[in-house]
C-alpha cells in the first residue's frame, strides 16, 4: 500500500469521527448548543441530559457508526488487496483510534469534542462483536445500578482487556489485549473529572428513560 493512500485512509477516519453529531444536531433541530448547557460536554451522554432520550439516542447512535464506519476502512484495504489479513487487526485498531482521536478533537468545532465513549463502541464493535457485546451488557447493567454513565464507561472498557486476556473467546491476542488497555487508560484520561467527582460523591446521575431536563 502507498504512503499516500494511507495517509487518505487516515485523513478519513479523524474526518469521520471528527463529525460533531450533538452540536451539529441540537443546534440544527432545536437550537441549542448542548456545550452551552449541562456539562458543557459535546457527546451523547449530554445530549441525553439537556435535550431528552430521543436526542440522545440519536447522537449516540450516529457517534457509534462512526466508530464502526472508520474502523472498517481497513476491510476495504482488504478487499482491494492493499493489505493481508494479517494487517486487518491492525489497521482496523489504527483507524478506530483515529476516529476515536477525530471525535475528541473535532476540527470542525475547534477540537473541543466529547469523550469518544459511543465512537469507541464503535469501533469495538467491528473490531470484536462478542466482545463489545460482553462490554455492553456490563455497561447496561452497570448504568441500571448506579446510573453513572462515567462508571459505566469505565467499568465496560476495563471488560475488554479483562476477558481478552482470560481467552473467553479463544486464545488471548497480544494486540487485542495491549489495545484493551490501551483503550482503558484513554477513557480514564478523559473521565478524569467524572473519577474526582464519584470519589467525592457528586458525580452527575442520569436518567436515561426520564424526561429532558430544561
Amino acid at each position: 500500500m502507498t504512503f499516500t493512500l494511507f495517509l487518505i485512509t487516515i485523513i478519513g477516519a479523524y474526518l469521520l469521527g471528527s463529525i460533531p453529531t450533538s452540536v451539529w444536531y441540537g443546534i440544527g433541530y432545536f437550537g441549542i448548543d448542548v456545550r452551552e448547557h449541562g456539562s458543557g460536554n459535546a457527546g451523547a451522554t449530554n445530549t441525553f441530559r439537556v435535550l431528552g432520550k430521543r436526542a440522545g439516542t440519536i447522537v449516540m447512535l450516529i457517534d457509534v457508526l462512526k466508530g464502526w464506519t472508520a474502523t472498517c476502512l481497513a476491510l476495504l484495504l482488504y478487499y482491494f488487496n492493499e493489505i493481508d489479513d494479517t494487517q486487518l487487526l491492525t489497521y482496523k485498531i489504527v483507524f478506530g483510534l483515529i476516529a476515536i482521536v477525530g471525535h475528541i478533537f473535532p476540527i470542525f468545532v475547534k477540537f473541543k469534542g466529547g469523550k469518544g465513549v459511543a465512537t469507541l463502541l464503535g469501533m469495538v464493535l467491528a473490531v470484536h462483536p462478542e466482545l463489545a457485546l460482553v462490554c455492553i451488557t456490563i455497561f447496561i447493567l452497570t448504568l441500571l445500578a448506579s446510573q453513572f454513565v462515567s462508571l459505566s464507561s469505565i467499568l465496560a472498557t476495563l471488560a475488554f482487556p479483562v476477558v481478552s486476556l482470560l481467552g473467553v473467546f479463544g486464545q488471548p491476542d497480544a494486540l487485542l489485549v495491549i489495545f484493551g488497555v490501551a483503550m482503558f487508560m484513554m477513557v480514564v484520561f478523559t473521565h478524569q473529572k467524572n473519577i474526582v467527582r464519584l470519589l467525592n460523591g457528586n458525580e452527575n446521575r442520569v436518567n436515561i428513560f426520564g424526561k429532558r431536563r430544561d
